[in-house]
């Protein structure tokens, strides 16, 4: 190139100074570009959606449809449909804003109404905004959906639809700030393992079913009236469904196809398969019979147990906290409800309300690598702070029902069943 000349060199100056600059503009063009999803994590929370809905609907409502008498069964399925519609809009309206946006300790704010700066681009984590929103959104549906089992068969359909519009309001969306807010919220704050909603969903659901089904009262004839599930293969069908679906619940918490991921769908099933053998040899030690409606709730009661622990829970960990919730739900279902005469129609404080309690405590001992310093009374006092939270605002939800539609139907409603009375349905004829 010495002997190159002058025309020639300019020429390549020239061409340098272009390529310089072409490849200054791709870079920036590469830095100012939006990053991608993870196709697999998508992929996987898009699952996890459909399975967590699928909990609901028709899980749910088959488990409880079975365990309710047959002029019930209706107004069991159309409460979980209703439900479902309702927490929908309240979540897109101010529900998914309330819980996650904004810097407060106890509740978010209004910057996310309606999905305000919501975009295709937009990511949490390494997945679209539009499916975390829709993920949660499936939670928010399940939550007060359980409390529908407490007050079974005798709560008016338009107070149950006031009553849980006010409870989610003021109950699981602060619940859901103050454990998922990452560092923002007061359970996050202090160090609360919840991975998958134990107090965020099971004990906020138990406790409100618990304080529901004493202000309601008792269904007429109880204690005096056999009322026995009117279609048990229902029930399994919908234990399976939660079963199925609550690796979504679980596993889908992870928010990304990992191995937090495969460890709580691991943990899931342990735990699960060891609270349904805990519970039928309980219950064939007390009365010389495994039932399958035992069998189904025993594994409910184990899901409820490990939810909390699922991502963080050792093997063995995940073992105990399934037998051991299945043995304490089973007592609890049967002789603390007989002693102290509360109607908890379907069990929603005996199983997720105590199951929700066990393992979110058992979480704090079980913990991979070694529990931290203080983490059992962490797990503790998250306990309590739910307990309380939802215990209040159950009654002043269930109050503000009272005073505007009334809690309960008729005497004469109740004893012909609430499919026809409330729904001008039958779900069986001839």
């Amino acid at each position: 190139m010495k002997n190159a000349s002058p025309l020639w060199r300019l020429l390549l100056l020239t061409a340098g100074l272009l390529l310089g600059a072409t490849g200054s503009l791709w870079a920036q063009d590469a830095a100012a570009a939006p990053a991608a999803p993870d196709s697999g994590d998508t992929a996987w929370m898009l699952m996890s959606t459909v399975l967590v809905l699928l909990m609901t609907l028709p899980g749910l409502a088959l488990f409880y449809g079975g365990l309710v008498r047959s002029k019930n069964v209706l107004s069991v399925l159309v409460q979980c449909f209703a439900i479902a519609a309702l927490m929908s809009v309240i979540w897109v309206v101010y529900g998914y804003s309330f819980a996650t946006a904004g810097e407060g300790t106890y509740f978010g704010n209004a910057s996310r109404l309606f999905l305000k700066g919501l975009e295709d681009a937009s990511l949490v984590g390494t997945i679209p905004e539009s499916v975390f929103i829709t993920f949660q959104m499936t939670f928010i549906i399940i939550t007060p959906a359980l409390i529908v089992g407490a007050f079974a068969e005798r709560m008016k359909f338009s107070a149950i639809l006031i009553f849980t519009t006010v409870w989610v309001t003021f109950s699981y969306l602060p619940i859901w700030h103050m454990a998922w807010a990452v560092n923002i919220g007061l359970f996050s704050k202090w160090g609360v393992l919840d991975f998958a909603g134990g107090t965020v969903v099971h004990i906020n659901a138990g406790i409100a079913g618990l304080v529901a089904c004493i202000m309601v009262g008792k269904r007429r004839g109880y204690g005096a009236t056999a009322m026995h599930p009117h279609n048990v293969p229902f029930t399994l069908i919908g234990a399976a469904l939660l079963w199925v679906g609550w690796f979504g619940f679980n596993a889908g918490s992870a928010v990304a196809a990992n191995g937090s991921a495969g460890f709580a769908m691991l943990t899931t099933q342990i735990a699960t398969a060891a609270a349904v053998l805990a519970w039928m040899l309980v219950e064939w030690l007390v009365t010389k019979k495994a039932t399958a409606v035992g069998a189904a709730t025993g594994a409910v009661a184990g899901l409820v147990a490990i939810t909390p622990a699922s991502g963080t829970s050792t093997v063995a960990g995940a073992l105990i906290i399934g037998a051991v919730s299945a043995v304490i739900c089973y007592f609890c279902a049967t002789s603390l409800k007989r002693k102290l005469q509360y109607d908890d129609s379907l069990d929603v404080f005996g199983v997720h309300g105590i199951g929700g309690i066990v393992g979110a405590v058992l979480t704090g001992v079980f913990v991979r690598g070694g529990a931290a310093d203080g983490q059992l009374m962490k797990q503790i006092l998250s306990v309590l702070v739910t307990i309380g939270w939802s215990g209040v605002v159950s009654v002043i939800a269930l109050l503000i029902a009272k005073y505007t539609v009334g809690l309960r139907v008729t005497e004469q409603a109740e004893t012909e069943g609430l499919d026809t009375t409330s729904h001008g349905e039958t779900a069986y004829t001839g």
